[in-house]
């Protein structure tokens, strides 16, 4: 190991921390300098496996800040290590439209595997690409030819260890004995309001060694014993999980405020001459030798070469086992939809019971898919029939048991979707949808294709009572953005809606169905179900003379305004609306011709409260909603005591019609 030259990339990279933040007074210095030996070691000595020429090496190690407010430590190793990730990218830190956002963004920036920011969820995120490299190796690595084996690494603080989301992620690693994971905790002492111990007292050491990892506390800023430290971890495969606590002092380079909390954020910043000084640097801002560029550059070739044998025995690799080739090129079919039997005529079932069937039908078409869930797999029946489950004697497995971690199982999700080898999705009760929304809303954000399955989705429950009827939940996912929000209302609904969410790619969808059995609307065909779902909108029943009334519903509610309808008469046409969001993405004159604007008299009918309905129901319209929590009692007796009934649409009908 180079240290001479490490060290000098460490203070450098220290020094681009100090400048990329004094310039727009905005950040957070500690991480960056405070981790500045471990970024020389993983970047610089190779500790991670990378090429910046192939920055998606399917078997490169990944790296994941979960402490993404210390986003310039990611940024500064990235641009030494020939990401394209330019000098003027750094020095336009935080500023709009820059490759440097406050916290990494996936997509936005070469070389960033996730997009991390609140604490806890990289580490999750960590355990997700751990997950599906395990399953990668166990799927597609042959006797033959090894093409998967990489490391995955999370580089978090005691903010991230403090999150409940991270402590069910690294209890689910544990126990899966998932022993390409390698934490790196900067235990620094320090969280941002005190020091550490105002809040904690946890020993970190036999915490990890309790939840199955291999645990070892080493100085921080010693380049021999991260390094020494890093190759260990990867160089044993033990069945445990591995997690280096490396001690380090905060915002060090800055002796007023190294080691306080004061070093966490941008505090240190108007110290930046003196820190520079200090430091050994000269006054030019942004500064890297031109001995540094060059050790990079020597770095960048030999790993060039690392990645260059690879792709011989991948070429290798493809030629021995055509299907798994295809198979590792994943796509989901263009037809999907179509892959998925129809049902019989009357069919009286639960959507999440049609949603069984439907799940074995496209696990057959797609090899790719991977199914968990939060202890409910006999609830929520999402399970992959002859798929196995994942674990430590079956990686292969394609059902994947999360015990009741719904956040963890979030972040995890998020973590193989990163990924992009499997499709992935998983499934719980609606009513604990609440439980992982920061998973949810970060898969939004980052575009990511994971499906959830929510079952359980209204007063239908019934006796469990308002703790589970959650009738607030299917419009407080509508409001986040890039989520599609799909509620089916029968059989050949829900068909529409898995195609429509496992075909996806840029944004992942909550599939929403039910827990009682509801009938099949056989008078509208199959094909118009189905497709309808697809547009997220489509007339269910078209009006038999001059149209005077809308009704729109969602779900199990449909089946009650097909029945009101026949009783208003002629004039009325019903919609289904199973998913705003797919429907306000058609075009103008779709959207017209399945709600004509001349026609102001609606009624929107959800078993839900009303608060998204606005758009559609208008300043004339009424709805036929739930604006209170529920009631324990038979399922039929809460929906028809909350007016979830054909008799009380005809009468809110009646009041405007």
């Amino acid at each position: 190991m180079q240290t001479e030259i490490l060290n000098q990339a460490a203070t450098q990279a220290r020094g681009l921390a100090i400048d990329a933040i004094h310039a727009c007074s905005s950040g957070h210095l500690g991480l960056p300098l405070g981790c500045a030996e471990i970024g020389a070691v993983l970047y610089g000595a190779r500790g991670l496996r990378y090429n910046p020429a192939e920055p998606k090496w399917l078997n490169r190690d990944r790296f994941v800040l979960s402490g993404g407010h210390g986003s310039m430590f990611l940024y500064s190793w990235l641009h030494l290590s020939g990401y394209k990730l330019s000098m003027d990218e750094l020095k336009n830190f935080r500023q709009l439209g820059s490759e440097t956002p406050g916290h990494p963004e996936f997509g936005d920036t070469e070389g960033v595997e996730a997009t991390t920011g609140p604490l806890g969820q990289g580490i999750g995120n960590a355990v997700g690409f751990a997950l599906s490299a395990k399953a990668a190796a166990a799927k597609f690595n042959t006797t033959e030819h090894t093409i998967f084996d990489q490391h995955v690494f999370a580089l978090h603080g005691d903010g991230c260890l403090q999150e409940g989301v991270a402590k069910e992620c690294i209890a689910f690693a544990g126990h899966n004995q998932l022993d390409n994971l390698i934490l790196i905790y900067d235990s620094n002492d320090v969280t941002l309001d005190a020091m550490a111990d105002q809040t904690q007292s946890e020993d970190a050491e036999a915490y990890f060694t309790s939840q199955g990892f291999d645990a070892v506390v080493i100085d921080g800023h010693n380049l021999s014993a991260i390094s020494g430290a890093v190759a260990q971890a990867k160089g044993n495969d033990n069945g445990r999980p591995k997690v280096i606590i490396a001690k380090t002092i905060i915002g060090k380079g800055i002796p007023e405020v190294e080691g306080s909390a004061a070093g966490h954020g941008e505090g240190g910043a108007k110290f930046s001459e003196s820190a520079r000084k200090g430091l050994g640097l000269p006054e030019e801002t942004f500064y890297v030798s031109e001995a540094v560029r060059t050790h990079f550059t020597q770095v960048a070739e030999t790993s060039a070469i690392e990645w260059a044998n690879w792709q011989e025995t991948f070429k290798l690799w493809s030629s021995a086992n055509p299907k798994l080739l295809r198979e590792l090129e994943g796509g989901i079919p263009s037809d999907l939809v179509s892959e998925i039997p129809e049902f019989e005529a009357g069919t009286v079932a639960a959507t999440r019971a049609s949603g069984g069937n439907i799940m074995q039908s496209i696990a057959g078409v797609v090899p790719q898919l991977l199914s968990g869930s939060a202890d409910l797999y006999g609830s929520t029946k999402n399970y992959i029939e002859d798929g196995g489950d994942f674990g430590p004697d079956n990686f292969a497995g394609r059902n994947i048991w999360f015990g009741i971690r719904e956040h963890g199982m979030g972040a995890i999700c998020n973590g193989i979707a990163y990924d992009g080898i499997f499709k992935i999705s998983c499934a719980t009760f609606l009513v604990f949808a609440d439980y992982m929304r920061g998973s949810i809303r970060l898969a939004s954000l980052s575009k990511l294709p994971v499906t959830y399955i929510f079952t359980h989705d209204s007063v239908g429950v019934g006796e469990d009572g308002p703790t589970h009827q959650p009738v607030e939940t299917v419009s407080s996912l509508r409001v986040i953005p890039n989520l599609d929000v799909i509620r089916p209302a029968d059989a050949e609904e829900t068909a529409g809606a898995f195609a429509a969410a496992l075909q996806r790619e840029d944004g992942p969808s909550a599939l929403v169905l039910t827990r009682q059995n509801i009938p099949a609307q056989d008078n509208i065909p199959i094909s118009v179900r189905r497709d309808g779902v697809i547009r997220g909108g489509y007339i269910a029943k078209k009006e038999s003379t001059k149209l005077e009334l809308i009704l729109m519903a969602t779900g199990s509610e449909l089946q009650h305004a097909m029945d009101a309808s026949e009783e208003l008469g002629g004039g009325v046409r019903v919609v289904s609306l199973p998913c705003f969001e797919r429907f306000d993405r058609q075009s103008a004159e779709y959207v017209e011709s399945v709600l004509p604007s001349g026609c102001a008299k609606r009624i929107a009918v959800e078993a839900g409260v009303s608060s998204t309905w606005g758009k559609y129901v208008g300043l004339s319209g009424k709805t036929v909603c739930i604006n209170r929590f529920g009631m324990s009692a038979p399922g039929d007796t809460t929906m028809e005591q909350l007016g979830m009934s054909a008799k009380n649409i005809v009468k809110v009908a009646k009041e405007i019609f």
